[in-house]
């Protein structure tokens, strides 16, 4: 049964969640699909999972960090390193156009993946951070001195750095929304905060920290009843969950492809149009520009305004072999899947005596965040690295989310698709180990 999950087996877990959460029918039966899915075979597309770590197979669990690649995005690497590598856009060579058209195919595969309305609204980045402050930078055209800028308690410091380096630019005002004992956000505060000098919201949708859902339509939806700009920090919720860029009707979303088993060097900006033709470019350099003269520069139109310089390509194109990997499997199907991991984590982690959980809410992504007793959870994530277990300590580029809980970091154990129930059980077991050598 190794690699496998069973109906049977979690016909509890199903009735608990039925019963516990506002599941539509269509979302159960991809449930109990997801259930069913063949991981052996998908976790054959994942070379890197058949190592071994000192001596041990590896057990993978620091997927919120980054996750692994399956054989179809590595391949595509290679092929366009070995059969077509060539600039785009600029020639008329043959190498030259099929690079171009593999790399704007990328660009239409992420443009139907997250619904987004236009092509050119898909603006290719290094990376999440990468779009963040190709925003924050241009934001003083809709930021201006004493309007104020609304962030949460729970934001990764790439989505908190550059809106105060923006503030600190224009003389804005930074409000931060508190978070409250389970890891929620304070919506009664944050519903508070707003007012007629709101200019910018910005929030993540799901923590990296705590793997808390945050409620962004609710928060979008509320920041324009007042005209403020949202965005949204979609780095931990891109490749798990089903994203509808219409629907969700923020101004600005970011995304990560390595993330989303893409290749690292490539991320996603997403921005309305008239947002994205408001703000002004990020870099200048080739590409980006309509004429330029020594009295003058025009700037081209979307997307190529932001796109400076030669880019990503290989990573353009990888990432659109990962959405087509993601498809595949089906996000619905994923995202099901993913959730079966952390109740049955949630429950194993919380049998080791003194173990606490952060974030242990209903609404989160596969992700836990925890501590045992007084332990430091560096020393933890120590020992059961050398029992093959792969997991993140630290507080996770998210210092505020530890000072308020008072707290050094956390052990952070974040799953995906390609995991399995049997590799928890070695998890705890190793965590488990760890704790009697360190009492």
């Amino acid at each position: 049964m190794t690699g496998y999950f069973y109906l049977l087996e979690y016909k509890v877990t199903l009735e608990r969640l039925f019963s516990s959460t506002d599941l539509t029918m269509s979302s159960r039966l991809g449930l109990t699909f997801a259930i069913m899915l063949d991981i052996k075979k998908i976790r054959a597309d994942f070379p890197i999972l058949n190592r071994k770590v000192n001596g041990q197979p590896l057990i993978y669990f620091d997927n919120a960090a980054t996750s692994q690649k399956p054989t179809q995005v590595i391949d595509k690497i290679v092929a366009y390193y070995t059969l077509y590598n060539a600039n785009i856009h600029r020639g008329v060579h043959a190498l030259s156009q099929e690079a171009t058209d593999h790399f704007e195919g990328a660009r239409e595969k992420v443009r139907a993946f997250f619904n987004i309305p236009l092509a050119k609204q898909v603006i290719f980045t290094s990376g999440n951070t990468h779009s963040i402050n190709a925003v924050a930078s241009g934001a003083h055209v809709f930021v201006k001195k004493e309007d104020e800028v609304i962030v949460s308690a729970v934001e990764h410091h790439s989505n908190i750095v550059p809106w105060q380096m923006l503030c600190e630019r224009v003389g804005a005002v930074l409000k931060v929304i508190p978070v409250l004992d389970d890891g929620r956000l304070d919506m009664h505060a944050y519903h508070n905060l707003l007012n007629s000098k709101t200019a910018f919201v910005v929030v993540n949708h799901i923590s990296n920290a705590l793997g808390v859902t945050n409620p962004v339509k609710e928060i979008i939806d509320a920041a324009h009843q007042y005209d403020a700009m949202t965005l949204i920090d979609g780095a931990q919720s891109c490749g798990h969950m089903k994203l509808d860029m219409q629907a969700l009707d923020a101004d600005f979303y970011t995304m990560s492809g390595h993330k989303m088993c893409g290749p690292t060097g490539i991320g996603i900006l997403y921005g309305k149009e008239e947002a994205l033709n408001s703000l002004p470019p990020y870099q200048g350099g080739g590409e980006m520009i309509d004429q330029v003269s020594f009295e003058k520069t025009t700037y081209a139109g979307l997307p190529h305004k932001f796109e400076a310089g030669t880019p990503n390509i290989a990573g353009g194109i990888a990432l659109g072999a990962a959405i087509d990997y993601l498809n595949e499997i089906g996000m619905e199907n994923i995202a099901a899947y993913e959730h079966g991991l952390l109740v049955y984590g949630t429950a194993q982690i919380k049998n080791i005596p003194g173990a606490k959980i952060y974030g242990d809410v209903t609404d989160k992504a596969a992700v836990i965040s925890f501590n045992v007793a007084s332990l430091h959870p560096y020393d933890i994530g120590t020992i059961v690295d050398k029992l093959g277990v792969a997991v993140r300590t630290g507080h996770h580029c998210a210092q505020p989310v530890m000072e308020r809980f008072k707290i050094p970091g956390t052990i952070r154990a974040s799953f995906a698709f390609y995991n399995t129930k049997e590799e928890i059980d070695v998890m705890v077991q190793a965590l488990q180990r760890a704790v009697t050598m360190l009492s």
